[in-house]
């Protein structure tokens, strides 16, 4: 496959020059709340064919960005990447991140999974959708993600808390197409249909349909996917009483978020931070986060891992993910009024 050779063919430039000049110039630096193997065989292969070292340092989200406010300009990291866009935009909302232009990115990545202003790319796609037991519940029985909100599905919900930033945005975008009378109507439905109080993730949400302890969850398809992809014999077991169910197919689509990638505001090293995020927007390190780690590319000419085309196909809501954080504090206010824990 194609990796990328514009971004590729720039940076083997800048390493040649750095055999010459500073070795600061052969090395990216990398805050990433992902902690997958997959990233790292991409972090080395990049290093393999641009000669450009990439250091990484992992936490979690909100331990990366405090680490960057509090770093300021001394800060060492060039990138930072994360999970879902809510994220995202707090990054570039507190002025960590800083715009950047690239051809090949703008090739790689569609207009509405990376921010309007260039500040973060997408890198990986997830859907979220309904997880549901396939013995328990006939898939004709779903279609919204309103619907779930209706009496007919009341003590049959399994969703985590809404101090989760997945629950966050998927409200934002039910905000953004229902406005706020309506968004507000589903947390309180949501909350009224719920088999227990929120708690754990959305692995355990998928395991406790599994066991009974509710019908249908709330899930990003990674989760699932993981599950029917484990080395456990007894994980696979589970998995496989899961049935998939994309919601909103008759209008809107399904409501997707991504993982995604910026260039530091006070990047030392940004021609090399630059190149990374078009390497990993790429053909070829995008077939590894989807066959190795079961998540939608974002390059739309790259195919799906096997597991993924098992769920087929489906239309994706197309909202501007920049939205998704503009709206995360409306969504915050909504999700307390409502009573959802």
């Amino acid at each position: 496959m194609d990796i990328g050779r514009s971004a590729l063919a720039a940076a083997m430039l800048l390493a040649i020059g750095a055999c010459a000049g500073s070795d600061d110039t052969r090395v990216v630096n990398v805050y990433s709340h992902r902690h997958y193997e997959a990233d790292q065989q991409l972090f080395d292969r990049f290093a393999e064919v641009t000669g450009i070292q990439v250091n990484v340092v992992t936490a979690s989200a909100d331990e990366l960005i405090t680490r960057l406010e509090n770093e300021g300009e001394a800060t060492p990291a060039d990138v930072l990447i994360t999970v879902d866009a809510g994220r995202l935009h707090r990054a570039k909302e507190r002025g960590l991140l800083r715009p950047v232009t690239s051809d090949v990115l703008e090739a790689n990545v569609p207009d509405h999974l990376h921010d309007r202003d260039g500040q973060w790319w997408g890198l990986t796609q997830r859907a979220r959708v309904l997880a549901y037991h396939k013995e328990r519940v006939d898939s004709t029985q779903l279609s919204t993600y309103e619907a779930l909100a209706e009496p007919a599905w009341e003590g049959r919900v399994l969703i985590r808390s809404s101090e989760n930033v997945y629950n966050q945005s998927l409200l934002a975008s039910l905000i953004a197409h229902l406005g706020e009378e309506g968004a507000t109507a589903w947390a309180e439905g949501m909350v009224g249909n719920m088999a227990r109080a929120p708690s754990g993730g959305d692995t355990d949400q998928v395991l406790a349909v599994a066991a009974g302890g509710g019908d249908v969850a709330v899930s990003n398809t990674y989760y699932i996917a993981r599950l029917l992809e484990s080395d456990d014999p007894e994980e696979q077991r589970v998995a496989q009483q899961i049935g998939v169910f994309f919601p909103n197919q008759g209008d809107r689509g399904t409501h997707v978020n991504v993982s995604g990638a910026g260039v530091t505001r006070h990047a030392k090293n940004p021609e090399n931070a630059l190149a990374l995020l078009e390497f990993l927007t790429s053909e070829e390190a995008q077939g590894v986060f989807a066959e190795a780690n079961q998540e939608y590319p974002v390059h739309p000419d790259v195919p799906w891992s096997r597991t993924l085309l098992s769920w087929g196909t489906f239309q994706p809501d197309t909202l501007d993910l920049t939205v998704l954080g503009e709206l995360n504090d409306v969504a915050v206010r909504i999700f307390d009024r409502a009573g959802w824990r």
